[in-house]
């Protein structure tokens, strides 16, 4: 007999300010027990180092996650340049320390050309990528090191925000997969100083931004006056970037049965919300693509 999950109905996404020094993990448990919900997962890892965007995904969200998680990202990053580490963070042990100098601006700026558009990175030794099923980071923490193989990324954006003496802050667009500690880590081996990520802020994931950001400390408070759930951004904000596709009537039947349908004025390509029409109001129903033949095709329904 199986065992009906403990914790309430609860359906969602939270966009958590994280805070610096914890995990992912804790946060989703936190959230988890704030909650009593039966289901929270997050959309994609921030290290321990890292603040800002972590969109947390409870109930019915969780069918969504994998869209957030295959999303882009920006990020803020400070390095200190002339210290490399371990991890190639603050969090990591001192390597090795070399003099910046007077580092031309210019430098940097001619530098980061190798940091933009499709480029290849080798995850870091301290990252969550697995081997043989184990993350990196925990083989790193028993001293072990493995060849890794490059893998293709993206960087949409790398510009400079700041550079004053060995403190220079980045500001970089770039697709799912990309580790900014290395290229803090990489740059600064191309610079010949080396250097690694001193803090790192996560600004968007996919759709959200700051300005969807709830702290702990904000959250407690709503707990307190009993309108927690006030936090919640609706499920259907986790794809809030497709367009929208409404349905009634037959096609809206036909579809939740699994089966592609004809919609007048569909996008003619890509990824759509769907939303059924009830009484005058749009229920968001799941998620389709748009066949060759223009068709709308569900892909993960709620239903």
């Amino acid at each position: 007999m199986s065992r009906r999950r403990r914790g309430r109905d609860v359906n969602g996404v939270v966009v958590l300010d994280k805070p610096r020094g914890m995990s992912s993990n804790d946060a989703v448990q936190r959230v988890k027990r704030m909650y009593s919900a039966r289901k929270v997962g997050h959309t994609g890892s921030l290290d321990p180092l890292a603040t800002g965007v972590l969109p947390l995904c409870l109930g019915d969200a969780t069918k969504f996650s994998q869209y957030l998680l295959t999303s882009d990202k920006t990020y803020v990053a400070t390095l200190r340049l002339g210290v490399s580490t371990d991890s190639g963070d603050s969090d990591g042990r001192i390597l090795e320390q070399r003099a910046v100098g007077d580092m031309p601006r210019e430098r940097i700026e001619e530098a980061l050309d190798d940091f933009r558009g499709d480029i290849e990175q080798v995850p870091s030794m301290f990252s969550a990528v697995k081997h043989q099923g184990k993350p990196l980071y925990k083989l790193a923490r028993q001293g072990i090191e493995i060849e890794r193989e490059a893998r293709p990324v993206t960087i949409y954006r790398n510009e400079i925000v700041d550079f004053t003496d060995d403190r220079l802050t980045l500001e970089v667009h770039c697709s799912k997969g990309t580790y900014v500690r290395t290229i803090a880590h990489d740059l600064g081996e191309q610079l010949g100083c080396g250097a690694h990520v001193e803090a790192l802020r996560r600004t968007t994931a996919g759709p959200y931004r700051e300005d969807d950001l709830v702290t702990f400390d904000e959250m407690s408070r709503m707990a307190e006056l009993g309108r927690l759930d006030e936090a919640l951004q609706p499920v259907a904000t986790a794809v809030g970037q497709w367009p929208t596709v409404e349905l009634a009537g037959a096609p809206a039947f036909y579809l939740k049965q699994g089966q592609p349908v004809l919609v007048p004025h569909a996008p003619t390509e890509g990824w759509v919300r769907l939303y059924e029409q009830e009484n005058n109001d749009g229920r968001f129903i799941g998620v389709g693509e748009i066949l060759g033949d223009g068709r709308v095709a569900p892909r993960r329904l709620i239903v």
